[in-house]
């Protein structure tokens, strides 16, 4: 099983939870050109800082196409529903 793992902050990782959101965008550089572009992957976990209990969730990954946000091209990964969510408290 191949995961994308990426980090967001919490507005996004809001939106995406409650559906809101349906794409992660991700600028058209090098670096994000390596992880994405003819990758499969099963899913996507995004967490949503940092430290190692931030609250994460995994949700299907649908792919990668071309975009566009805040009038730039950008990489939009297209993603299903929401697999698992983790929420760790101290």
């Amino acid at each position: 099983m191949q995961n994308l793992h990426l980090k967001l902050k919490r507005r996004w990782f809001t939106e995406i939870l409650a559906g809101t959101k349906r794409q992660e965008y991700r600028s058209i550089t090098d670096y994000w050109r390596v992880r994405l572009v003819g990758r499969k992957y099963d899913s996507v976990v995004f967490r949503n800082g940092y430290e190692p209990d931030s609250p994460l969730m995994e949700i299907e990954f649908h792919g990668v196409e071309i975009g566009e946000w805040d009038g730039n091209p950008v990489y939009a990964i297209q993603l299903g529903k929401i697999l698992r969510t983790k929420w760790l408290t101290t």
